[in-house]
């Protein structure tokens, strides 16, 4: 079960593990997390080039099932959950009722009637209310799961390895990206889905909470890495993934913010559909643009943005890169200084420094 710290912090089933093996703490979404346990840039590069592996348990685990299961999702989720084959996830957004994003999250279709939704960590309530807010009209049974669960993200090109050899036969090894299957992992029930957020191969698994350190503690064994969420948003970033809070929120429109591809707005029923559907015919006043550093300096969120000796945005995410050897960042500027190639000047603590505009995402992993 989930704890709560003298700090009013919840903390995860790890937590103990992670303050006895030198993760160092932080804040982030009302819970207690490790930030990194040595270097960030060093868990990021372990990624990169084998396993790594991260606790993710303050993400909520929202389980929605019942007969007006697909429909209350597909009112209220950009894509169409009743669509979706039993097995499959997809990543999707949620939006009000004027195309802001309350969240983005990865929904799972675990059986006909039953969803899993993981919305972020600081969202989750929110999320958990909205569904509750339109859910009158379908009767579906919504119960947070997260108390009772742990999750850990296996992340890298050695991952798929790694996870096989601690599991039995190939229900949960063989799955496709964005698939999702029960199995066992480490000899304890598992529910894994082949998705992440560091743009590397890799499973998210979810177990009982009393089982996470004897499975976590079997992953670093079999050679996975223990990192903290330093490396994971250096990854994200690299992978062009975004952040909630940073990169996009209820004041963001999914157009804007280059997540179109992943609504469906044309939907009867669906909440967001008249507002989505301007948004998406009218178009944008402002894009969210990739760039790359081309004078030294680390770009942070806030920072501004200009062109031609004019502040025009502003810095959403931003930081070093392990693969490109340089840093980069996104931020929102007009549409019309978005295109690939426009210089751009970052405020670095008041040095503008230059910077190109530069293709998303920053980093593709191999596919051989």
């Amino acid at each position: 079960m989930t704890e709560h710290g003298g700090d009013g912090l919840r903390r995860t089933p790890l937590h103990g593990w992670h303050t006895s093996n030198g993760g160092r703490m932080t804040p982030f979404g009302g819970w207690d997390m490790p930030i990194q346990y040595a270097s960030i840039l060093q868990e990021a590069r372990a990624v990169r080039g084998g396993a790594g592996m991260f606790d993710v348990s303050h993400m909520g685990r929202l389980r929605i099932e019942g007969d007006g299961a697909a429909a209350l999702l597909s009112a209220t989720l950009s894509v169409d959950a009743g669509a979706m084959r039993v097995g499959r996830a997809r990543y999707n957004l949620i939006c009000n009722e004027g195309g802001g994003i309350i969240d983005d999250c990865i929904v799972y279709r675990t059986a006909a009637d039953r969803y899993l939704l993981v919305p972020n960590a600081a969202n989750t309530g929110a999320v958990a209310d909205w569904l509750a807010r339109w859910n009158a009209g379908f009767g579906a049974d919504i119960r947070d799961i997260t108390a009772d669960t742990a999750m850990i993200a296996v992340q890298g090109p050695l991952a798929a390895g790694i996870v096989g050899a601690l599991s039995d036969g190939d229900d949960i090894v063989g799955l496709r990206p964005f698939a999702a299957a029960s199995g066992r992992v480490g000899g304890v029930d598992a529910f894994a889905g082949r998705t992440g957020y560091t743009g590397e191969d890799g499973f998210e698994l979810t177990v009982a909470a009393g089982d996470a350190v004897r499975v976590w503690e079997l992953l670093a064994d079999a050679g996975a890495a223990p990192c903290g969420l330093g490396a994971r948003d250096v990854l994200r970033l690299e992978a062009g993934l975004l952040l909630h809070g940073n990169d996009m929120d209820a004041g963001t429109n999914p157009y804007e913010a280059g997540l179109g591809r992943f609504v469906s707005p044309d939907r009867d029923g669906y909440v967001a559909r008249e507002a989505l559907t301007r948004l998406r015919d009218e178009g944008t006043a402002r894009a969210l643009v990739g760039f790359t550093m081309v004078g030294r300096g680390i770009p942070r969120r806030g920072c501004a943005i200009s062109v031609g000796g004019d502040v025009v945005g502003e810095v959403t995410s931003g930081g070093p890169s392990v693969a490109l050897d340089t840093s980069i960042g996104l931020g929102y500027v007009p549409t019309e200084f978005s295109d690939i190639g426009t210089r751009l000047h970052i405020d670095i603590r008041g040095r503008l420094v230059e910077a190109v505009a530069a293709r998303v995402p920053f980093y593709t992993r191999s596919r051989d």
